[in-house]
């Protein structure tokens, strides 16, 4: 069976074109550093200081483009630095979750809610759905070979969308579990 691209996303925030706007200037653009494997999205030049009541961890990445409403992904890890729970949940999935504050060089921005630890998970397209023989929302196991220390991760979720690349998202916490390093495959177990 095909193996699956397994990628560390490490801590990373989606804001608005209006919340950019506040926290880095009105004539301020988002602009691209570089692709990410995702068709579309990418990592920008811009970064924001994440605050929680406990800490504050400088320097995060915005990803474009921009999106309908904020999100912050950290790491369970990160969530113990900021003070906020670490709530797990899908990309998009954000009611009730961690309230958090993004501050920029010209604004700040005090969030009700929108940190949270992105669930692990896949994305692919339908035609990847059917050779895997899966559907969207399929909750499934993915087996990563590293040296020294392999593991199953449980609880993936597969998403499908036509405009999606094969690729496994686990955030920094999984991947130092795994010892995953450099270019890393995964295999999918239903």
């Amino acid at each position: 069976m095909k193996e699956i691209l397994v990628e560390t996303s490490a801590r990373h925030i989606h804001v608005t074109e209006e919340q950019f706007k506040v926290l880095f200037g009105e004539d301020a653009k988002l602009e691209a550093r570089a692709p990410l494997s995702q068709p579309g999205q990418f990592v920008s030049f811009s970064r924001l200081d994440i605050v929680g009541p406990k800490r504050t961890i400088n320097n995060v990445s915005i990803l474009g483009p921009f999106r309908k409403a904020a999100q912050v992904e950290v790491s369970a890890t990160d969530a113990r630095t900021l003070g906020v729970p670490a709530v797990i949940r899908e990309s998009g999935d954000t009611k009730g979750s961690a309230p958090i504050k993004l501050v920029g060089p010209c604004g700040e921005l005090d969030l009700e809610e929108g940190c949270i630890v992105a669930k692990r998970h896949i994305h692919m397209t339908s035609k990847n759905a059917e050779e895997f023989g899966v559907t969207n929302g399929q909750i499934v196991k993915v087996e990563v070979n590293c040296p020294e220390r392999s593991l199953v991760f449980g609880d993936v979720v597969v998403r499908v969308r036509d405009d999606f690349a094969l690729a496994m998202h686990i955030d920094t916490d999984e991947s130092n579990a795994a010892g995953c390093a450099g270019t890393v495959y995964g295999k999918l177990i239903k």
